[in-house]
């Protein structure tokens, strides 16, 4: 008998909590605490193209953007904006975030990218005015795999993809599949912005799989230098400071980039997928493993 009351006291508490007054409170709540958080830390970039943010001067033309899930604090507190479209679960846990989004200016559809083919995703298709914006190994994982939704949606949108990754010094970090990540307040967060790269629009089931892969590798190494770059504190060539839905004066000033080196492979990689999909970037001459991003050889 105890168990069975055990079990519907659990019941009702469950029933209270998904209750939507409590679920608009709860993403308040978040909001709210996010709001705060953001203004004592401070939160810097480094970019091959700084026109690529979304609040710089020169920034222009439609991308779809990119960071794990576990990061996602970052984006989500800096870059709030009614022209930044959040894709969330359809989960009692994506309906919180959704209003904590809502609350900090974001738009949201509601749907999983998993598959490439949910109601949300095809919002996210028909909103052409918006920036898409995904957590490709979310919502439920496994951790840091890309998954094959964001390389369709960038297809069939006919849009380069981004990626971003996200590093915070020694954040708390909770007990999920994805190790989320929150960062502590009066700590450091960075962030680094790769290039774009607009992916065919007719590509096969073997094309999304290289692009795929190519992003899985690309999006974990942004990610793991941006965390050890806000583990380390160090001063990097380039480094911007990030503020709240505006450029920084720093930025507002730039004439050049002097960007930052990748590794070979993702270079040669990077390279390859460009020369195939006959794209070019905008950015300035940067060093990429040797070469620079039009595939000319560095001096």
């Amino acid at each position: 008998m105890a168990e069975g009351e055990s079990d519907s006291v659990k019941a009702d508490r469950t029933v209270k909590l998904r209750h939507p007054l409590v679920t608009r409170a709860l993403g308040f709540s978040v909001g709210v605490a996010a709001r705060l958080l953001r203004w004592t830390i401070d939160w810097r970039a480094i970019y091959l193209d700084p026109a690529l943010d979304t609040v710089h001067p020169h920034f222009c033309g439609r991308y779809v953007f990119a960071c794990w899930h576990e990061s996602m604090i970052m984006p989500v507190v800096l870059r709030a904006d009614a022209r930044m479209l959040a894709l969330a679960s359809r989960h009692h846990d994506g309906e919180i975030l959704t209003h904590a989004l809502r609350h900090l200016g974001w738009s949201v559809a509601r749907g999983s990218s998993a598959r490439g083919g949910s109601s949300g995703l095809l919002q996210m298709l028909r909103a052409d005015e918006r920036f898409p914006n995904l957590t490709p190994d979310g919502p439920r994982g496994p951790r840091r795999r890309f998954s094959p939704g964001a390389i369709y949606l960038a297809a069939r949108l006919e849009l380069p993809l981004v990626c971003v990754g996200y590093g915070y010094r020694r954040p708390w970090r909770l007990n999920s599949w994805d190790r989320f990540a929150i960062p502590r307040p009066f700590s450091r967060g960075r962030a680094v912005f790769g290039p774009a790269l607009r992916v065919p629009a007719d590509l096969d089931r073997d094309g999304i799989e290289r692009y795929r892969a190519y992003f899985e590798r690309h999006l974990t190494w942004l990610t793991e230098a941006a965390q050890s770059w806000a583990e380390s504190g160090e001063t990097r060539a380039g480094e911007l400071r990030m503020f709240t839905g505006r450029a920084s004066p720093e930025m507002q000033r730039l004439q050049g980039v002097e960007g930052y080196e990748w590794p070979a492979e993702l270079g040669r990689a990077w390279n390859e997928l460009a020369a195939a999909a006959k794209t070019t970037t905008d950015t300035a001459t940067v060093t990429v493993a040797g070469t620079t991003t039009d595939g000319q050889e560095a001096a």
